[in-house]
């Protein structure tokens, strides 16, 4: 949700289309995945449709993207009170693209996964009961992104989480949680920290480059980025509002990655910039 963020602050010549076509968290089926309550998102560049069960507790998120170049899908939760109207209209100021952080005046961003044009994806989180608004933020402008609203009632026995075999935490502004994650491990990813903040992965050739890239982040030199960054960054989590949380199983492919947050303060600096990265590692 929300890519023009981070659009304006990816390195050049790395496209947020090739971010969220390439995610590297597709189609993780799993037998734990396959017991909860389905939430099917659909998503065309004119349309988003929410389906299966829309009840409170712990979801599998399903979505799939017919067209569109850059599809994002992402559950925002409205404050009691508050009208999707209100949402609505703020989507169609244009502002929310610039910074997400708005929209806490109305509620949280809840989830945010993987979406890639012809195939699906799929993420796991827990609902809570209430009216919600979903989103398709393709593209600069948040007035021309599809939107429709949904009520997730209370289950009279909410579904669990699995456990997660390892979790990662935003903070503001630093990543905490192993440095080695592995191959078909299931991880969380959550926001603990006061701001919307994102869980991107850049892949690199070694761990040498892997430092190198966090000085060249933490100093804003993007063209030393750009050549350090050695293939399309892995979408751990779009940008998530505090307290929320969803988990995938890794697939991505084993090697050094830097961990970065590029959502922006109110004074235009990215996270990177205030030490919002580090190097991790996949294995299998």
């Amino acid at each position: 949700m929300y890519p023009s963020t981070a659009v304006r602050h990816l390195p050049k010549g790395v496209l947020i289309a090739s971010l969220l076509i390439t995610v590297s968290l597709l189609s993780a089926a799993s037998a734990q995945a396959a017991s909860l309550p389905t939430v099917s998102l659909a998503l065309t560049p004119s349309s988003i449709t929410v389906g299966g069960m829309l009840q409170s507790g712990a979801v599998n998120v399903l979505t799939t993207a017919t067209g569109g170049k850059e599809p994002s899908p992402g559950l925002f939760l409205l404050k009691p009170g508050v009208n999707p109207a209100e949402v609505y209209a703020l989507l169609a100021s244009n502002k929310v693209g610039g910074d997400p952080n708005l929209l806490s005046k109305y509620g949280s961003i809840v989830f945010d996964g993987p979406a890639a044009p012809g195939k699906s994806s799929e993420a796991q989180t827990v609902l809570q009961p209430g009216e919600y608004v979903a989103v398709d933020a393709e593209g600069e402008k948040s007035s021309s992104w599809p939107h429709t609203s949904f009520t997730v009632t209370a289950a009279a026995a909410p579904a669990a989480l699995p456990a997660a075999q390892a979790t990662v935490r935003s903070i503001d502004f630093a990543f905490r949680g192993p440095g080695t994650l592995h191959d078909g491990e299931l991880v969380r990813f959550e926001n603990e920290g006061f701001l919307v903040h994102m869980d991107l992965a850049f892949p690199v050739k070694n761990r040498a480059t892997a430092k190198l890239l966090i000085k060249a982040l933490l100093a804003g030199k993007q063209k030393q980025v750009e050549k350090l960054v050695a293939g399309e960054p892995v979408n751990f989590a779009g940008p998530l509002s505090t307290g929320a949380f969803q988990q995938e199983t890794i697939t991505a492919k084993p090697g050094w990655y830097v961990q970065a947050c590029f959502m922006e303060t109110q004074d235009g600096r990215d996270h990177t910039m205030l030490g919002m990265e580090r190097a991790i590692q996949i294995v299998k």
